[in-house]
Parts: C-alpha cells; structure tokens; sequence
C-alpha cells in the first residue's frame, strides 16, 4: 500500500519556512560539505527537486525513485507562482489543497477541496508513494494520514514562521527508524508511525 510521507526540511524550533514564506535561511554550507549533502538528497530523492532546477543537479532523465505523487498547500505553492511557474514538478502528479482558490489555470496540477479523502483514494491505488511537501496547515489536517515523516534538520533557529504541524494540541507518536548527520550540520531522521497512532 502506499504511503504518505511528510518530507520537508525544519530548523531546530520546528519552524519550516518564516514568516513570510522564507526557505532561504537554512544553512546548507559551502564548499565540499555543502556539495556532498545535496549530492546524497538529490541521489536519494531526485523527485523531490523541481523541474526547473533538475538540469543544474544532474537530474533530467533521472526516474522518480520514492514519490510519483505531490501534495502541497496553497502557501507552498503560491511561493512557486511567484516565480512565475504554475507546474512545479513535471514528472510528478500534482495536488494542491485550497479552500479558496477558485481554479488552477494550469491543467498538470489538480485543485483539491478534501485532502483526506483525495490521500485515502490515493494510498489505495499503484504506484509510489505520495510525497507531503507542505505546509503545517495542511500537515495538520491530515496528521491521521502520514505514514511517515522524514525531517531535514538544519542548525538554525527561525523564531517565528510556519511550523511543522500548524495546528491544535494533539499528541501523535511516530518511532525514529534512521538517522544520518552529514558534515555541514544538517541530519536526517526519518520517522515511522507507531502502531495504533
């Protein structure tokens, strides 16, 4: 069955972009550090790299290895609107959630009113699994859905901005399966729902 992954990077107070939709202050590093960590994530995940940045990682005829499918927020995905793209990832099936947007002019990503329902239909399907990329709003609403998350942790803190999980108080357990540092900071620490969560 497929699942749905959360798959996002965070700061180290749980914040995954700032307040005014910033991704820019992570601190990914320079050099050979900087260069191997990216290297490793775009081997691991080369889906999860835009398509207008594929060419500039060595990634255009690269198969989609964990997700064929993308769910994002309205705040995700305006932040791509404002760089003039309406179909961020072509060589994925895209989803964006909105309560009010009225359409999206774009006939590769598909408007969807019920995210649960819409993660459901899909985990019921073929295919790869469903990739989660944002926002907390969003992550909330479908906290009883996630299978599992896998977090990009980076040495900062943000203060203020979007949280993971932007949401009420609701105590969800999920067990650490693997965690990989790399020298310029960063970890990764993929997580698995517990039985029953």
């Amino acid at each position: 069955m497929r699942k749905l992954v959360y798959y996002i990077g965070v700061s180290i107070d749980g914040r995954i972009a700032g307040p005014g939709g910033e991704v820019d202050f992570y601190p990914v590093g320079e050099g050979e550090a900087a260069a191997a960590y990216m290297a490793w994530v775009n081997e691991r995940y080369p889906e999860t790299v835009p398509t207008q940045y594929r060419p500039h990682a060595g990634l255009v005829d690269v198969p989609n290895r964990r997700f064929d499918t993308v769910l994002m927020g309205l705040n995700t995905y305006r932040a791509v609107l404002d760089q003039g793209l309406s179909n961020p990832y072509t060589h994925l099936r895209q989803y964006v959630v909105s309560s009010s947007l009225d359409r999206i002019d774009d006939p590769a990503v598909e408007l969807v009113r019920d995210p649960a329902a819409l993660v459901r239909d899909l985990k019921r399907g073929d295919g790869l699994d469903i990739w989660l990329c944002g926002g907390g709003g969003l992550a909330n609403s479908l906290l009883t859905e996630i299978d599992e998350l896998i977090i990009k942790s980076y040495p900062v803190v943000a203060g203020a901005g979007a949280a993971l999980v932007d949401g009420g108080f609701r105590p969800t357990a999920f067990t650490p399966t693997d965690r990989r540092s790399f020298p310029n900071g960063a970890s990764i620490t993929w997580y698995a729902r517990q039985a029953g969560a």
